[in-house]
Formats: C-alpha cells, sequence, structure tokens
C-alpha cells in the first residue's frame, strides 16, 4: 500500500504527419512524444482532494461511488480529470484493489507561462498523468504502457466524444510513433456493451496500432508557433463534413494523405532523407487541399510562410495537428541552416520554440 508522495511526469505531443486522415479505420499518422510535461502529483492524505494549479482551483473534496469520481466543483473543466479518475477507481475497483484517501494535484506546463496555447495535446497529457498517478499508487507492478493508453483513451473520449488518440499514446509512450486510431465510435460502443473494464482493457482492439520509429539521422527537427491558438474540434468538423458533401474529394484526400505518410514512414526505415523530405511535402500538399475544398483555411498564410522558408533553407515544412494556426513543423537536413532558418522565421513574425522530442512516456518524475 502507498506511504509516500511522488510524482509522474507525462510529455505532451506533436503530431507529425497524417492529420485529418488518422481519424479513418486503419490510416496511419506519425505522432511525437515533446519535452513539455504535465505533472501528477500523489500523497496519502486524511481525507480526498484535488487541486488544479493551472486553474487556481486549490484543495476540491473528491469522491468516488457507483463507479464515479464526484469532484465537489461546477468548473466544467474538471471534467477531463472527473472522468480519468472514474476510469482509474473502476479498474482497481474490479481488481478487488482497496484505495485509501488521497490528495492528487495536477500541473501543466504544455502552455507558455503567459498562457499562449501551443497546441501540445493539453487534455490528453493531463488525463494519461491522472490515470498514471493512481495506478502507479495502487498496482503492486508499473503499469504497462498499452494499459495505461487503454485506460485514457477511454476517458478521453468519453469526455471528448471523439478524437484519434494519438495524443495519448504519445504521452503514454514516448518518443516517435507511427498510429493507426482504434476508431472512437467503435470505442464508445465496446465500451458501452463490455461486460467489465478489465476484460475491455485485456481485448485487442480492432483497428488500434501503436509502433515505434525514428526519424532519420542527419535531421534538425524544428518548431515554430505563429500565435494563433486554433480550435481542433471546429477544424475536424468542417473538414469531416467534406466527406459528406463531396466524398469522391475526401477520398482523394485520404489517398494523397495515405502516400504521403508512406514516403514518411518508408524515409524513415530506409535513414533515406530525401525520401522523408518528399513525403513531408505531398502531406503539407495534401492537408492545404483538403482546406480548400473544406472551405476552412488549414494552413494560414504564416503556416504557410513557415513552411515557404523552410524549404527555401532546403528542408520541408507543414502545418502540425489540425492547422489553422498553432505550430508548424520543420525539418532541415543541416544544423547549420537552422539558426538561419529561425532568423527567417523571426523577421516573418514566427516564434522559434525550444522544444524537442522526448523519449519516455509516463513515468514517477525522480
Amino acid at each position: 500500500m502507498p506511504n509516500s508522495p511522488f510524482r509522474v511526469r507525462v510529455p505532451g505531443k506533436l503530431m507529425i504527419a497524417g492529420e485529418f486522415a488518422v481519424l479513418e479505420p486503419y490510416k496511419k499518422l506519425i505522432v511525437m512524444a515533446v519535452d513539455r510535461f504535465v505533472y501528477a502529483s500523489y500523497a496519502p492524505s486524511e481525507i480526498n482532494q484535488l487541486s488544479l494549479e493551472n486553474f487556481n482551483m486549490t484543495n476540491l473534496d473528491w469522491e468516488y461511488a457507483n463507479k464515479k469520481v464526484t469532484i465537489d466543483s461546477s468548473d466544467p473543466r474538471v471534467r477531463f480529470v472527473e472522468d480519468a479518475m472514474s476510469i482509474a477507481c473502476e479498474y482497481l475497483q474490479e481488481q478487488a484493489i482497496p484505495m485509501n484517501s488521497f490528495s492528487l494535484t495536477i500541473k501543466s506546463e504544455l502552455d507558455d507561462a503567459s498562457g499562449k496555447k501551443y497546441g501540445l495535446g493539453s487534455s490528453a497529457a493531463v488525463v494519461t498523468a491522472v490515470i498514471a498517478a493512481i495506478l502507479q499508487a495502487y498496482l503492486p507492478d508499473k503499469p504497462p504502457k498499452m494499459l495505461l493508453f487503454k485506460l485514457a483513451a477511454i476517458s478521453h473520449v468519453r469526455t471528448q466524444g471523439n478524437g484519434s488518440g494519438a495524443d495519448v499514446a504519445a504521452s503514454a509512450y514516448g518518443g516517435v510513433l507511427q498510429y493507426a486510431s482504434f476508431q472512437a465510435s467503435w470505442l464508445k460502443e465496446a465500451y458501452q456493451h463490455a461486460e467489465s473494464l478489465v476484460e475491455f482493457v485485456e481485448e485487442d482492439w480492432p483497428y488500434l496500432s501503436i509502433k515505434p520509429v525514428r526519424f532519420p539521422h542527419r535531421l534538425s527537427f524544428c518548431i515554430g508557433w505563429t500565435g494563433k491558438p486554433a480550435s481542433t474540434g471546429r477544424l475536424v468538423e468542417k473538414v469531416l463534413r467534406l466527406k459528406q458533401d463531396n466524398p469522391t474529394q475526401y477520398q482523394t484526400f485520404l489517398d494523397e494523405s495515405e502516400a504521403a505518410v508512406s514516403a514518411i514512414i518508408d524515409g524513415m526505415e530506409k535513414n533515406n532523407l530525401a525520401t522523408f523530405l518528399k513525403g513531408v511535402k505531398q502531406n503539407r500538399h495534401a492537408i492545404a487541399t483538403v482546406g480548400l475544398h473544406a472551405n476552412v483555411e488549414l494552413e494560414t498564410p504564416l503556416l504557410s510562410r513557415l513552411c515557404t522558408l523552410t524549404e527555401a533553407h532546403g528542408g520541408a515544412g507543414k502545418l502540425s495537428g489540425a492547422g489553422g494556426g498553432d505550430c508548424g513543423i520543420a525539418f532541415i537536413p543541416s544544423e547549420k541552416n537552422t539558426e538561419q532558418l529561425f532568423d527567417a522565421w523571426k523577421e516573418a513574425g514566427i516564434t522559434p520554440l525550444d522544444i524537442k522530442m522526448f523519449p519516455h512516456g509516463a513515468a514517477i518524475n525522480e
């Protein structure tokens, strides 16, 4: 039984390639964990309490009954944490593992200190951190990555109603991943009909695949922030509307995205820089084009400038995630060109971010 406090550290994410297409069965996406973190601090306590530091919410009472955690707050921002705690407690209850009272404190550094939102997967990392902390406290062994991923994915989809789970995978596994989604519609229905949570997470999930991959050698990875936060949900909704309005055009996008992501994966597996960069450019084109057809600006003028400047310096760039603002990413074959690229970005009003790939998933922060 846990008797000492500890802190779990969970990385955020950046999408590398395959955005939007990943919402369809078996379509692959590349996602990367980054060295910005969400922390969940666990401590035994006389009473159950929760603190969300970023929201200035401290010492909220909570209780677990009838497979549900209820947090004493009407603030809707506690919902992700409430559902994550519920799933973790339900899993332990089904295993007949008793829990003591405890306090949990959540702190995120995925956004800037000034409150700027970078699009690094905050809610997914928070959910993963909450579940990792509770499992770490009560399971006899360190929770396997797949267990942590599945419980966090169930919780995240339950709260959000949709999503690919790629951000959860990055938080649970770390590193760079080739990912195909479990499909949110399948997950919701299968979870509803599952006889037990333990059995459900032990099953093979159709559609899902998670495989670690590596970038080619001699490749510099750069991230630029355009200064404009974007609403992922709204953008995804507009692109998915194209599926109804113009299925032929939507299918063309899926085919182009698949070809681009295949080239990127091929470049990774064969350590072939030219093939990798070609795939990045193809994926940029596929996403910008589907945005035009869906009548939504995914590649904003500043994201477009980021990409053009990157290509002028011998590399390849694209938006990361749903676009419409947030971050763009760039791959440069030589580190020497990185500083020149950053100077060009700054001149254009793009902020280079000092963010790197993080090789580890959720773990106790020593």
